[in-house]
């Protein structure tokens, strides 16, 4: 069995014996049972990943020696998924699987039918940091706080080229709402070939809302250079499938599946 794996905020360097908070020293002893002289592995986002053992534990403390360097710090390539802020449980796991799936910035959007523009960053902040710890991730994707649709497009990824998940539309006479692949009316690129062709450059991934993007706003998107819209399929899909679905086919495409 691997040897368990702690993000931790602290330098990662032998002989300087890291920090823990208590929650991960109570994880090591409580949870995992491990005793002086078992291993953790340790990273940091910065340092790449290290070799620990455990020298002492106490009732609310660990005491570890870093030993060696087991990968040196890797980045990933820029990947920004932003999404329409969706109900809870669905919006923490679009946050995981992004984190599973190499996403580098996280972006939550307001569009004109999200129906809060509140989140946990906090929350979401842990789920990035187990799901990471899971996934032998070297860094965490960088977890921003809402910002407005035409306020993320600037802000977001500036250096990107964006792709916005785009379905059926509201007007099934405009040009963004005719059926999958209709020609020669459809003009959303095939995700497939868009996403090949964007190969080692910045890319940022826009899912929308429940119920989608409005004719407003997709005629906004549809009027930036910088933005494909692009589609995900003849069926509807929910927003928390779609985003997984396009990083999936990002990765496979142009990503570190390719």
């Amino acid at each position: 069995m691997p040897s368990p794996r702690l993000m931790i905020d602290a330098p990662l360097a032998p002989d300087l014996p890291p920090p823990l908070p208590p929650d991960q020293s109570h994880y090591l002893v409580q949870v995992m049972r491990l005793r002086p002289g078992d291993e953790v592995r340790l990273f940091n986002g910065r340092d790449g990943e290290w070799r620990a053992t455990i020298e002492a534990v106490a009732k609310k403390s660990v005491v570890l020696r870093i030993e060696q360097c087991l990968r040196p710090q890797s980045a990933l390539p820029p990947l920004t998924l932003a999404f329409a802020i969706v109900k809870r449980a669905a919006l923490e796991w679009i946050v995981e699987k992004a984190t599973e799936l190499g996403a580098t910035t996280l972006q939550p959007v307001v569009t004109q039918r999200t129906n809060q523009d509140r989140i946990n960053l906090d929350r979401l902040s842990a789920i990035v940091r187990e799901a990471a710890e899971q996934t032998e991730r070297l860094d965490l994707p960088l977890l921003q706080a809402p910002l407005p649709l035409q306020d993320a497009l600037v802000r977001a990824a500036p250096d990107a080229h964006w792709f916005f998940a785009d379905e059926t539309g509201d007007d099934p006479d405009a040009a963004w709402g005719a059926p999958w692949l209709a020609a020669p009316t459809d003009k959303k690129a095939r995700i497939i070939d868009a996403f090949s062709a964007a190969r080692g450059a910045p890319a940022a991934i826009l899912i929308g809302p429940e119920g989608g993007f409005t004719a407003q706003e997709r005629a906004m998107l549809r009027s930036i250079d910088k933005v494909t819209p692009i589609g995900l399929g003849p069926r509807i899909l929910r927003a928390e499938t779609a985003a997984i679905a396009a990083l999936a086919l990002w990765q496979a495409c142009a990503g570190d599946w390719s």
